[in-house]
């Protein structure tokens, strides 16, 4: 496995490849590999042809007051889980490369920004896309595997792709979940005692959402759904940012909850821990 800190060698890398006439399926990350990344790389695998991993922890998405200086890094063990999954190169660049001083490009997807992560993040999904552009422009992969677990930031990118009219099949992966529920992330690591359980409270809520559906004769408005999900955070003593019922296809607000509803979930546990969640309420 290559690993590769430079953007001009990325670049000669991915043109030698595709000389040879090879695919190329990108998972890009923040590193702090869990057991959701190693499946997305295990995707991309399966897909034939070459693997690149990305592992940039990228300030633009993070706002004045969020982890950036914080956020868990260990990059040895990360490149040792990307070797034994099979992946042809780690791609690592330093952000006074991907950003110099003279750096001042943002790329905006205006409507899907909107709401949910963004409305608590300003800037957060410019930052998103930005970095998302630039990592696909720099492997030239022909697909793009990410987390379902990150709903907005998956709508964001694959509007991105169509509207710049970028090469590359987005390719969302299931939600991989603790033995208990909990939805893997990188920020699990902040969580210990008393907020471990807390954090439950964002899976026990879709549980509990999806028992109200079926259990019920009759058409449940979306509101309904929304105010138990509220009750269930603040017994928890977490700190709910939002709940929406989207539909899956249009991601237009629910009225009345369908086949395709999903429940979207952020809420900060023990008061500092930003954590998402979603579930669909009929799942297959």
């Amino acid at each position: 496995m290559k690993i590769v800190p430079s953007l001009t060698d990325i670049s000669q890398l991915t043109s030698s490849w595709k000389k040879q006439g090879q695919t190329i399926s990108l998972v890009p990350t923040m590193g702090c590999l869990h057991e959701g990344h190693l499946s997305l790389m295990r995707k991309a695998k399966d897909m034939g042809g070459k693997v690149i991993v990305s592992i940039f922890v990228n300030p633009l998405q993070f706002g004045p007051n969020e982890d950036l200086a914080s956020y868990p890094r260990q990059f040895v063990i990360d490149c040792e889980l990307a070797e034994n999954e099979g992946v042809d190169a780690v791609f690592c660049p330093e952000n006074k490369y991907m950003y110099g001083d003279s750096f001042q490009t943002a790329v905006t997807v205006s409507k899907l920004s909107q709401g949910m992560c963004g409305k608590d993040r300003p800037g957060h999904f410019d930052g998103v896309s930005t970095v998302v552009a630039k990592l696909f422009n720099l492997t030239r992969a022909d697909s793009a595997v990410f987390g379902q677990k990150d709903f907005q930031q998956l709508a964001v990118i694959r509007q991105l792709v169509k509207d710049l009219n970028f090469p590359i099949q987005i390719i969302g992966s299931p939600i991989v979940r603790e033995d208990d529920g909990l939805a893997m992330s990188s920020r699990n690591k902040y969580l210990h005692g008393d907020s471990r359980q807390q954090a439950l409270c964002l899976y026990s809520s879709i549980i509990a959402a999806r028992e109200l559906v079926t259990e019920s004769r009759d058409k449940i408005l979306a509101q309904t759904v929304i105010e138990q999900t509220k009750e269930i955070i603040a017994r928890a003593g977490a700190a709910l940012e939002y709940a929406v019922l989207k539909d899956e296809s249009t991601l237009l607000d629910d009225v009345v909850v369908s086949s395709d509803s999903i429940l979207v979930l952020a809420a900060k546990i023990d008061g500092t821990v930003r954590l998402i969640d979603n579930g669909r309420l009929f799942p297959d």
